[in-house]
């Protein structure tokens, strides 16, 4: 018999409809119900693709014992943390202080009120592991509820009073370039050099941090510190089993140092961040291993991930019917069935497929050897045999049962893939990644937004759930990607009435953003979302989008929000840099010496190319803006006339420009010498 969850749109909470568990959605009927029969209330948060929540739900909450312990005991109430983004963070934030860890499922016992007095996340049906059995945390947490009144009422109060103290006000800190080099000590301290990343095992992709630091080699291209912490890491996620080798796109993490063993879900976040930051890696570099690795997690983002109304998906399953990874694992014996001899034999030696396997008793691709072992193997004709050998195992593994597919459109994410498809149009001179990331734009702008309030997620044919400070940070901060693509000044207009919406809706008295906006359901705390996790924060990715804003449109009131939205977070960033890439790019962004604009006019924007490409290669801080000599809303292409119907680019600093110049070597040259830039790159990214 289906419980309440059968209509939900979000699939995580349909997933739990035929469970026995009385769930409730989160709302005001659970918490009526629980105050009137002055119950505590049980709190499970999850998401569709995580595996370790279908673990739990497949132990307990489909089990009749426990599902019946839960039902007499508590007011059971589910949430998708992927469609409540505030629930998750208020009550994760609890879960940290009082569990010490935090992680998904997440399980919070409240008071009828909401208050969380004890926490934990995935619990077992029986003790094992150092973890106490579900039913015996059941029946605890019941009997402090009635036995020990006081001292839950006692707990509930210190843990509440802790998160509205903590939303109320943030340290400030300063807003300089000391603190951009004591992050990069810092990150240097927790770089692991064998494997690449930060930390021991479990390895998270450090996308966001990864993009500061290319920024910073960008700048600095003789700091080989900085390099071999971006290129390590980098190759060594680019070559592990966390990096689909034959389809493309990354998983969710990996639960060993070496980047081998992922946990298989794949998330949209990840992936559009991930396509960025090679697309970057590339653009800094001209190192075509990352060209290659961009490309093809567009490919499988545009192939696996794109819905018909053209949104992103929000995320593939961990699992399969076939068992955790199965979609994705080898053996010789699979290979000889559908592979030429020679082929299977460059696909074992590559790909490192052995008997014995590396996840039970199967292989997880990675690579194992380099091309030149493959060729004394099999030949020269190693490359042509793999390529025959990977179209061939595709279309064999699209006959395995596949995971299954979260069609929720998350706003946040869709921002991220719209920043991600934007730039790796301008890193890979690609225009049809453009085209990609204003349509997934227009739709965004079209379907989420109603009555002007940006919503946070799209399913079932109709938007749901206030838009969080992520979904408008990503969003504006999209918009402006896609206008560094294209010129098209209707993304500018769109982020900047976004962005004032954003600080109407989300700033503190202190400048900084909470997570929620004002009109948002009430929580007993409202959070602040200034940490990465992993996506960018959004007190720090409104604060870098407003700083771009600030250069595009000469309104220096955004400027002034940004840099006491990072005050905020300065310190944080020095003490745990691992935390905070997205608020170290947008201090680095702030406080760099180089903040020339680069104006360029042509009738023709196809006459405009060279001077757009040299200008683009220059610097990671310039602000570029192209004109056809009309009208423009921008101060910029004002009084900028194109000289004798040609293209032309000016190069202004401090309201002051330079004297015209007409081709490619000459903006550079004019770059070169301009005072601005006596502290910035040695010279542009990607020459030798």
């Amino acid at each position: 018999m289906s419980n309440r969850l059968g209509n939900e749109a979000s699939l995580y909470l349909r997933q739990h409809a035929n469970n026995p568990v009385d769930w409730y959605p989160w709302g005001d009927e659970a918490f009526g119900r629980a105050q009137w029969e002055d119950r505590p209330i049980l709190l499970s948060v999850g998401y569709s693709s995580c595996h370790w929540c279908h673990v739990m739900a497949h132990e307990s909450f489909e089990d009749p014992a426990i599902a019946a312990q839960m039902n007499a005991c508590f007011v059971c109430v589910k949430v998708d943390r992927e469609e409540r983004p505030d629930v998750d963070e208020l009550y994760m934030q609890a879960t940290l202080a009082m569990a010490g860890h935090g992680g998904w499922p997440m399980t919070v016992f409240l008071t009828p009120t909401g208050e969380p007095f004890f926490a934990g996340t995935y619990f077992p049906p029986v003790a094992m592991h150092g973890r106490p059995g579900f039913p015996d945390v059941l029946r605890h947490v019941r009997q402090s509820y009635d036995d020990r009144r006081a001292n839950v009422v006692s707990t509930a109060s210190r843990i509440t009073d802790a998160l509205r103290i903590s939303s109320k006000s943030a340290p400030s800190g300063p807003v300089d370039r000391e603190v951009v080099g004591h992050a990069i000590t810092g990150l240097a301290m927790h770089f692991d050099p064998e494997y690449g990343g930060f930390g021991q095992a479990p390895k998270f992709p450090p996308h966001v941090v990864l993009d500061f630091l290319l920024r910073r080699v960008w700048q600095h291209p003789d700091d080989v510190h900085v390099q071999r912490m971006v290129d390590g890491t980098l190759t060594a996620m680019a070559d592990g089993g966390i990096h689909d080798q034959l389809g493309g796109g990354f998983h969710r993490y990996s639960v060993d140092r070496t980047w081998l063993v992922p946990h298989f879900e794949k998330m949209l976040y990840d992936n559009a961040l991930f396509a960025g930051v090679y697309s970057l890696a590339f653009q800094v570099t001209r190192d075509q291993r990352w060209r290659e690795v961009a490309e093809r997690t567009f490919e499988y983002l545009l192939r696996e991930m794109r819905l018909p109304q053209s949104g992103f998906a929000a995320s593939q399953d961990a699992d399969s019917p076939g068992g955790e990874g199965a979609f994705f694992v080898w053996t010789p014996a699979e290979l000889a069935r559908i592979l030429s001899e020679d082929e299977a034999e460059a696909v074992a030696v590559r790909y490192g497929v052995t008997d014995e396997g590396n996840f039970e008793g199967a292989t997880i691709l990675h690579i194992a050897a380099p091309m030149r072992a493959v060729e004394l193997a099999v030949g020269d004709d190693a490359e042509i045999l793999l390529t025959a050998a990977r179209l061939r195992m595709m279309a064999a593994r699209a006959r395995r049962p596949a995971p299954a597919r979260d069609d929720t459109v998350i706003t946040a994410w869709n921002a991220l893939a719209v920043h991600g498809f934007a730039q790796g149009s301008v890193a890979l001179e690609r225009p049809d990644l453009a085209a990609v990331a204003a349509q997934t734009a227009r739709f965004l702008l079209d379907k989420l937004v109603v009555r002007g309030r940006l919503h946070r997620a799209f399913s079932n044919g109709r938007a749901r759930h206030l838009g969080a400070l992520e979904d408008h940070a990503n969003l504006v901060a999209a918009l402006l990607a896609l206008y560094d693509a294209t010129f098209d000044e209707q993304w500018l207009t769109e982020a900047t009435r976004l962005a004032e919406q954003t600080v109407h809706l989300f700033m503190t008295r202190d400048g900084g953003f909470f997570a929620t906006g004002r009109d948002a359901p009430k929580l007993i705390a409202r959070s602040r979302d200034l940490d990465d996790h992993p996506t960018p924060s959004g007190n720090s990715q409104i604060a870098s989008a407003l700083l771009r804003l600030s250069r595009l449109t000469g309104e220096r009131r955004y400027e002034q929000v940004a840099l006491r939205a990072l005050a905020a977070v300065s310190a944080a960033a020095v003490r745990a840099p691992h935390g905070y890439g997205a608020a170290l790019t947008a201090i680095d962004l702030a406080t760099a010496p180089d903040r020339r604009q680069i104006a360029i006019v042509a009738a023709n924007r196809d006459d405009a190319r060279e001077l757009v490409r040299t200008a683009r290669r220059w610097s990671p801080f310039a602000t570029i803006v192209v004109g056809d000599g009309t009208a423009s809303t921008l101060a910029l292409l004002q009084d900028r006339p194109a000289v004798a119907n040609m293209a032309t680019a000016y190069v202004c600093t401090n309201e002051s420009c330079s004297a015209p110049v007409h081709d490619g070597p000459a903006l550079a040259g004019l770059l070169s010498a301009n005072p601005s830039n006596t502290h910035g790159p040695s010279r542009p990214a990607g020459t030798p």
